[in-house]
């Protein structure tokens, strides 16, 4: 059992699993974390919290309690949950407070990452009151452009437009908030899970109506995957080597999942960070951590691991 290395007049380790949340993400949330909570329950003893508001519940005790956190979104990527989690003094999985400030700010992390060196599409920012010039961005981008909102997740509120007119129409439906506008890349669609700073395999997504929006990520029957995805050598050699830079530029730890596009011309396209990935039956990081032999059990185990040894270093010295 985990929990062998602790003296005897220790109280057990117990597992939080969050989940729920107060993002549009909520739903998703709660598959996930009545899944991993399910798969943990049968190592080690689990709580399924379901949270309703953007704070913790007071009878948490971080002397006896690990956080693994579900939640996708806004409080729960974007290092408002971690921040509260350090303040409280709870060992949690997953990123910790800057990294995951930095990943859920989709303009911030193609900034860090491409300083490094990493491909990724070309990009404007632009907030939705106070947009670049239309044809500013047509030129700088091209007449293929995808919209998404910077500090998002699972594709909500994402578009895709060609040329003017639709960009047009677009922006004037925009919510008030800052947007990211990227060149569309072309090509095949891949993401790479990173589990205890190895990277598991390359997933293909192949959305049944080319575009891979909410609706297609979490409605079964919507969309193919290949697993291990079928490229060239040189291309699962340098989306390995980006996922694994991007995760480390970005301070990520635990786990992640990094998302890519392959272009027609074979070059390899960052797109963003997950650092808390799903965990649904759709979901991608199972399937990139089962091409490393790793079933849904053992995957969830590895991924709350180094915060359970991170608890019991603390414990001993404590």
């Amino acid at each position: 059992m985990i929990d062998n290395v602790i003296s005897r007049n220790s109280p057990p380790i117990k597992v939080g699993v969050l989940s729920g949340g107060i993002s549009s993400e909520r739903d998703v949330s709660l598959v996930s974390g009545n899944s991993v909570a399910k798969a943990l329950s049968n190592r080690i003893d689990v709580d399924l919290i379901d949270i309703k508001q953007n704070s913790l519940p007071k009878n948490l005790d971080p002397e006896n309690m690990v956080i693994f956190p579900t939640l996708h979104g806004t409080f729960g990527e974007d290092g408002e949950l971690q921040q509260i989690l350090e303040d409280k003094g709870f060992c949690y999985a997953g990123s910790g407070i800057e990294s995951s400030r930095l990943c859920f700010d989709k303009y911030e992390t193609n900034s860090r990452v491409s300083s490094q060196g990493v491909r990724i599409p070309p990009f404007l920012k632009g907030e939705a009151t106070n947009l670049p010039d239309l044809s500013d961005i047509i030129d700088y981008l091209g007449n293929d452009i995808v919209i998404k909102p910077i500090r998002e997740g699972s594709s909500v509120g994402l578009t895709i437009v060609n040329g003017i007119h639709e960009l047009n129409n677009a922006t004037n439906n925009l919510y008030p908030g800052d947007w990211l506008f990227e060149k569309k890349i072309t090509g095949r669609e891949v993401t790479v899970g990173i589990v205890n700073e190895k990277c598991m395999g390359i997933v293909e997504i192949l959305p049944k109506n080319g575009v891979y929006d909410y609706e297609h990520k979490y409605t079964k029957g919507l969309t193919d995957y290949r697993y291990p995805a079928l490229i060239e050598n040189w291309q699962e050699k340098e989306l390995m080597e980006f996922a694994i830079k991007s995760y480390n530029i970005c301070g990520c730890r635990d786990f992640a999942r990094v998302d890519f596009m392959i272009s027609e011309e074979g070059e390899c396209y960052f797109l963003e960070i997950n650092t808390i990935p799903g965990l649904t039956p759709t979901s991608l990081l199972p399937k990139s951590s089962s091409c490393n032999g790793y079933d849904f059990t053992e995957l969830v185990y590895q991924m709350i691991l180094p915060a359970i040894n991170r608890f019991k270093r603390k414990r001993i010295t404590a």
